[in-house]
């Protein structure tokens, strides 16, 4: 056999589990079709289990990754070729690569998942798989400083059978218990039904009922008296930011936008002013603070923020009402985006092919104090962190409320901004807190304490969404304990896949 004729033979055994994960995409937001993500995994778990060995299962892992990523985060291309000015064919090989190396972690839990099981099917599919999927996604979300956009228990949010484990076992722990359901459809495809199985699908049907009636608890209480919010939306392009002209546009948009707002909280977004917050013209700064203290209203935006004595940058939301100007700052920072990893060795990226303003952003540390306003405590993230659950947690369990700054503008048009506002409705639930978000383009939203979107605004129009909104106390499970539990529940499936292996051994 040519080289060729192997190459080609090799292809087409890849191409169907990439298109199985290619087709995912449409189980998570803006379609909310959740059964497709369930099939996309069952189709991966059967093909993994239908391969003659390890290295086999592996590459198929592999290839639904190759797939599953590829759909999933194709946006990126929108920031790097359309506002980077990255030439386009370098920006598909830049996104092909980011998927090349997230399909690492499929691919992974394939490869270990065989050699836990042996040759034993049920080990595979109910177990070794299940409890590898949660790891490898749990190991996404922070080797490398983490990419955990897309973990398939997003696709529950919020109104998937089990996203009332969110609470409990946060979004991880959700993917580990979708991948088990994944794995008993793959466990019951082609076969004859048995004792075992109706046990199994008992069993299933319990966990999905559990889910549903967990929705119905509440783990927290309210905090203080509801609060009247005026989040500021103002679709301005990315491209309309940095020249002289498009700051006075977007000075002008949201002064105008602060004028009509009535409230007792109003939020801008993130690079609401596309400059440092110190070369804002103070004119127009007093002009707009004065309108909100007219109505005796709080004002947050979204600002670059310069330390005059470290000389660093923060990527901040700050309380310009308060004199004292408290503010918390973005902590958890994207590579290549908001700083520089390995400078010396990766510099030359910005320097020659990326065209990306106020690049080199420090991090505002782990645990910061709300923001006060009235009756409520809030803990402000920006964009890209609210990914980061486990890390916000510090701060949720200090405030009634979270606050999302974003400027999604990056990804204008893309279900970026629908998957994100996904994402939002995944830590509401996992905090059992109302989460604020204000964005450029979208999604601007209020999402209740039960993921549920209580207002939003169409994405990449103008405006201001006005709601009240009652803050909450108290700690749900996930608060108090993170991500332990569901890696526990991880950790006692590999226990009991390697008894069950050894004890099969034993009697074979």
């Amino acid at each position: 056999m040519s080289r060729w004729q192997a190459a080609r033979r090799q292809l087409a055994r890849l191409l169907p589990p990439a298109l199985i994960g290619a087709i995912a995409l449409f189980g998570f937001a803006p379609f909310y079709f959740w059964p497709l993500v369930l099939l996309s995994v069952a189709l991966l778990f059967g093909l993994v289990d239908s391969a003659p060995d390890a290295r086999r299962a592996a590459w198929i892992g592999w290839a639904w990754g190759f797939g599953y990523f590829s759909a999933g985060v194709h946006w990126i291309f929108i920031s790097l070729h359309t506002y980077g000015g990255m030439p386009a064919a370098l920006a598909v090989l830049a996104v092909a690569a980011l998927a090349a190396f997230l399909a690492l972690y499929p691919a992974l839990a394939a490869y270990a998942a065989r050699r836990l099981a042996g040759e034993s099917r049920a080990i595979l599919l109910l177990l070794a798989l299940p409890a590898g999927w949660l790891l490898v996604e749990w190991l996404r979300g922070w080797l490398f400083t983490g990419f955990p956009w897309a973990a398939i228990g997003y696709s529950q949010m919020p109104d998937g059978p089990l996203a009332g484990f969110a609470p409990l076992l946060g979004v991880y722990g959700v993917s580990g218990l979708l991948a088990w359901l994944a794995g008993l459809v793959a466990w019951l495809l082609g076969r004859r039904l048995a004792r075992i199985d109706a046990a199994l699908l008992a069993g299933a049907l319990l966990l999905c009922g559990v889910g549903i009636a967990l929705k119905q608890v509440a783990w927290t209480t309210p905090s203080g008296k509801p609060l009247k919010v005026a989040l500021l939306q103002g679709a301005i392009p990315q491209n309309q930011k940095w020249g002289v002209d498009d700051l006075i546009y977007n000075l002008r948009t949201y002064y105008q936008l602060v004028k009509q707002a009535k409230a007792e909280l109003i939020v801008l977004p993130e690079t609401a002013f596309p400059i440092f917050l110190h070369e804002v013209p103070p004119d127009y700064l007093d002009a707009v603070l004065s309108y909100a203290q007219v109505q005796n209203a709080a004002l947050i935006a979204g600002a670059p923020r310069l330390d005059a004595k470290s000389q660093r940058y923060y990527n901040g939301a700050v309380l310009l009402t308060d004199p004292k100007r408290p503010a918390n700052y973005k902590a958890h920072l994207v590579p290549f985006g908001e700083y520089v990893p390995l400078r010396p060795l990766f510099a030359w990226v910005y320097d020659n092919i990326l065209h990306m303003p106020l690049a080199d952003f420090s991090s505002g540390g782990p645990v910061q104090t709300p923001l006060a306003v009235r009756d409520q405590r809030i803990a402000a993230n920006i964009c890209y962190e609210d990914v980061f659950g486990e890390e916000l947690l510090p701060n949720a369990r200090q405030a009634t409320m979270l606050l999302n700054l974003s400027n999604l503008a990056w990804f204008d048009g893309s279900v970026a901004l629908a998957q994100h506002g996904q994402i939002s409705q995944a830590r509401a639930l996992e905090t059992g807190r109302p989460m604020l978000r204000a964005t450029n383009s979208g999604t601007t939203a209020v999402i209740s304490p039960n993921g549920q979107y209580a207002a939003r605004l169409p994405e990449r129009i103008e405006g201001i969404l006005t709601a009240s909104v009652q803050g909450m106390q108290g700690n749900t499970p996930y608060m108090r304990w993170g991500n332990a539990a569901a890696l526990l529940l991880a950790g006692m499936a590999v226990l009991a896949a390697l008894w069950l292996r050894r004890r099969r051994a034993q009697f074979s």
